[in-house]
């Protein structure tokens, strides 16, 4: 029989290796809730929308929202980050099966250009002090090495921040485009987190980690949510301007005010 790890044993291999995976979460009724919740927003909105602009609709419907706070998340992650917890930020994405590329390019005969994650550090793009930002990988399908599981590199958080440049290659989904370059990493100790779908894995912002195109004939698709503790807090950056619209108090109390607290009235 397989022991459940306790909190504290999953904060000490999260502060360890940098990252959790293979949390279990939803139970079978809740992820059908999630799955049908997302299909509508693929319907309303069209695949390629779906793929990587559904941002922060946290603040939007109520059954997104209850994915980030629900208590299996936020129990593991107050056990990394500590009782006073905002969500900072949260977005769905979806690597969609290759068959599904677009007429354009299948008249053309042309290769499509698969989506894919380059190797970068989450907190490249956040910016912070005071705190860490914890990434919540929510799975609403099953993730394998197939349809581009994430991959991470061990321990690679304790490194401290590393450049980052633009990337060379097409189909990065990152929104700033930018890569660690290879020969900063030892990319032959990364490791796979495949996930069953109401799964999660966590990652450390400092953790460096990627993931290749969806091969398969499967959709592969995540909830990631984003926390940090109340005590952190963004550094200014005038070459990147950030703003904190959907930031939301999940746990215990804030007593620094770093972020305003956006908790929307969803009924």
């Amino acid at each position: 029989m397989t022991m459940t790890p306790s909190l504290a044993e999953m904060a000490e291999t999260y502060w360890k290796h940098g990252f959790l995976t293979g949390v279990p979460v939803l139970d079978p009724e809740e992820l059908e809730r999630a799955t049908e919740g997302f299909s509508t927003l693929e319907r309303e909105f069209g695949l390629e929308y779906a793929q990587y602009s559904l941002h922060n609709v946290h603040l939007k419907y109520r059954w997104v929202m209850s994915l980030a706070i629900h208590p299996k998340v936020l129990e593991p992650i107050k056990g990394i980050l500590g009782p006073n917890v905002i969500l900072l930020d949260s977005r769905f994405i979806c690597k969609y099966p290759i068959k599904q590329k677009s007429h354009e390019a299948a008249c053309e005969s042309q290769k499509p250009v698969l989506p894919y994650v380059a190797w970068h550090q989450d907190i490249r793009y956040w910016g912070f002090e005071g705190g860490s930002v914890a990434s919540v990988w929510l799975a609403l399908d099953d993730v394998d090495r197939e349809n581009g599981v994430l991959q991470v590199i061990p321990g690679s958080h304790h490194q401290g921040l590393l450049p980052h440049i633009t990337s060379p290659n097409p189909g990065n989904m990152l929104t700033a485009n930018q890569e660690i370059p290879e020969h900063l990493l030892n990319t032959s100790e990364a490791v796979e987190c495949p996930l069953q779908a109401g799964q999660m894995s966590v990652h450390d912002g400092l953790t460096v980690h990627a993931s290749e195109p969806n091969l398969s004939t499967r959709r592969r698709c995540g909830f990631v949510i984003r926390y940090v503790p109340t005590s952190a807090y963004p550094v200014q950056d005038p070459d990147r301007p950030r703003t904190f619209n959907a930031t939301v108090l999940v746990s215990g109390v804030d007593e620094y005010h770093h972020f305003p607290n956006n908790a929307p009235n969803l009924q």
